[in-house]
């Protein structure tokens, strides 16, 4: 048997070290609060209606309340997260384990009546899984493809862990994510920016998809990833990716997080204001010139920007959703900083990405010239954020949309959930809100 299909079913709670269940927790905490935080998104709003009015079922949709089929609600709350572009990732696979995996999960689960440790035993495997399935597929294929895609394959290991398929029938769900997951082109969302995003809903609708045709006897080629790839399965229950994710700080794509550190540190060291910079340069690499969108029209295309968000820092210090809402971009001040941006690619910056991502910031005004060091993002795992600053993040975007109430029994319900059925959560997120 593969050992990725051996970890599947015989991954257990005591298998896992505490340092990892216990980033288990803050991951979905965030994963959460992104959800609230997007929930107010046009995007957020069609796709739940389209998921209520196409996916008939009966359980209640992520913070909703109206009911779709376990696939619909989980394309539902795969999207909602995918909506604001604050949630985890995962450098090597330039993307994003969570977003697909949690809401697959979260609906399989709720709907099997399963316990809290099966769910975070699921969530913990699915991150492991899910970090080597997107490495083993960036490495067998030449186009860079979504979280949705290897993210498929990822959703229906979880859930066949929490249905408890048997070897065989498992294999079958996996091959049938892989074969229909959503094989689309990221850079051509990047170079135009809509609510397709990164596949994050359909990969996870997908998996849970192939979840319940092979428990319905469907068969499923392969999954190449998973068993023609052994090299990125060799050390799994040895070296735990859920310790390798990073977090945002800020709601924005994770390539135009460098830039903004940069710039934030020559605003911070050099007291400067917006109304004094007359050009700024931003050296970085490829991926971030391509987001280069100094006049977005939508907060796709802003979450999709360097220029943008990056003037939003220097003229008010920190990136909000409200910042880079649908009416935000409007903002003539931040278009005017922006559009005083040019972007330059670096040689440097290039060979070190996907790993690390790398900017320097150049300021001109009037009268004198700021030049930053090299800057990475903020909350990388190689310097990651407090479990307290995860926490605070947490209720800077649920709070406004969920109440202060409901967001601190969601995080009340997610302590010791491995003590309590997965209903202790799940009733508190499967409810409409009342903020």
């Amino acid at each position: 048997m593969p050992p990725a299909l051996a970890f599947i079913h015989g991954l257990s709670w005591s298998d896992i070290p505490a340092p990892v269940r216990a980033q288990a927790e803050l991951s979905l905490l965030d994963l959460i609060g992104v959800a609230a935080g997007g929930l107010g998104t046009r995007l957020s709003r069609i796709i739940r209606g389209h998921a209520h009015a196409e996916f008939g079922g009966t359980l209640p949709m992520l913070f909703d309340g109206r009911t779709a089929s376990a696939s619909g609600a989980a394309l539902a709350a795969g999207m909602t997260i995918d909506a604001l572009d604050g949630h985890d990732g995962f450098n090597p696979a330039k993307g994003h384990i969570g977003a697909p995996l949690f809401p697959a999960a979260l609906m399989l689960g709720h709907a099997a009546g399963v316990s809290g440790r099966d769910f975070l035993t699921s969530i913990v495997l699915g991150y492991e899984f899910g970090a080597r399935a997107a490495m083993a597929q960036h490495a067998t294929v030449p186009d860079y493809h979504t979280s949705g895609s290897w993210g498929a394959v990822t959703a229906a290991a979880a859930g066949a862990r929490l249905r408890n398929l048997p070897a065989e029938t498992t294999r079958h769900a996996l091959g049938i994510a892989e074969y229909h997951g959503p094989r689309s082109q990221m850079m051509r969302c990047i170079d135009t920016p809509t609510m397709v995003k990164d596949g994050s809903g359909w990969g996870a609708m997908t998996g849970v998809s192939a979840v319940n045709l092979a428990l319905a006897g469907f068969t499923g080629a392969p999954a190449l990833t998973v068993e023609q790839a052994p090299a990125f399965w060799a050390d799994l229950g040895t070296r735990w990716y859920m310790l390798e994710q990073y977090y945002k700080p800020y709601p924005v794509c994770r390539w135009a997080q460098a830039p903004i550190e940069a710039a934030l540190h020559l605003r911070r060291t050099h007291d400067l204001t917006a109304e004094a910079i007359t050009h700024i340069e931003i050296h970085t690499f490829h991926e971030s010139v391509r987001l280069a969108m100094p006049t977005p029209d939508s907060t796709e295309a802003a979450q999709y920007s360097t220029s943008f968000p990056v003037a939003i820092a220097l003229a008010r210090g920190a990136i909000t959703p409200n910042d880079i809402c649908d009416n935000a971009v409007h903002d003539t001040d931040i278009l005017n900083l922006a559009s005083k941006i040019t972007m330059v690619e670096n040689d440097h910056a290039n060979r070190q990405f996907p790993l690390k991502r790398l900017a320097r910031v150049i300021i001109h005004t009037g009268r004198a010239r700021f030049e930053s060091d090299w800057h990475e993002p903020r909350w990388d795992h190689t310097a990651p954020p407090s479990p307290s600053e995860l926490r605070a993040k947490y209720h800077a975007l649920a709070d406004p949309v969920l109440g202060r109430d409901h967001a601190s029994r969601i995080e009340e319900s997610l302590s010791g959930l491995d003590e309590r059925p997965l209903s202790h959560l799940s009733d508190q997120l499967l409810r409409p809100i009342k903020a």
